[in-house]
């Protein structure tokens, strides 16, 4: 078998339907648009449109903001850890950062960071390098033995 020889099977792609070409056709004259009106006619569109009457989403109140350029945090619980330790996808003597999560495939990007969570149990003394961790997390790492760094916070500068 060719390539240039690879077809179809018969009747598996249905021809486009050439419409106004005739009442012969039997999509001739109106072409299934129907009789005239503002629905016949080109450059319709009236997808929001109620008729006049003012609209359900002009009707519904506007609520709440999120900021343009917020944070997305890649969120990783400390039963996760414990179980790709387990699953020997983590080494727990050297120190677990971001990258080191990535090529253990805990998540595909590393967004603007990962967040430790407090979920689950961890039994392994570990050293986590993440950009945030929660106080339960902190204490559960901690209790095992581990240690979790942050990065520094930015100083608000005096004015």
């Amino acid at each position: 078998m060719k390539l240039n020889q690879i077809a179809d099977n018969e009747g598996a792609r249905k021809g486009r339907m050439r419409v106004g070409r005739g009442i012969g056709s039997g999509k001739g004259k109106t072409a299934g648009r129907g009789v005239k009106g503002q629905k016949s006619r080109t450059g319709v569109a009236i997808k929001g449109f109620e008729g006049g009457q003012m609209p359900l989403y002009r009707r519904l109140p506007k609520r709440g903001f999120r900021p343009p350029h917020q944070k997305t945090w890649q969120v990783i619980n400390v039963g996760t850890l414990q179980k790709a330790i387990d699953d020997k996808k983590l080494d727990a003597g050297k120190p677990i950062d971001s990258a080191a999560m990535l090529a253990a495939g805990l998540f595909k990007s590393a967004s603007d960071g990962v967040r430790l969570l407090g979920k689950g149990e961890i039994k392994t003394k570990i050293e986590v390098k993440v950009a945030g961790a929660s106080a339960s997390a902190i204490a559960a790492v901690e209790k095992a033995g581990g240690k979790v760094e942050l990065p520094p916070k930015p100083v608000a500068e005096a004015a």
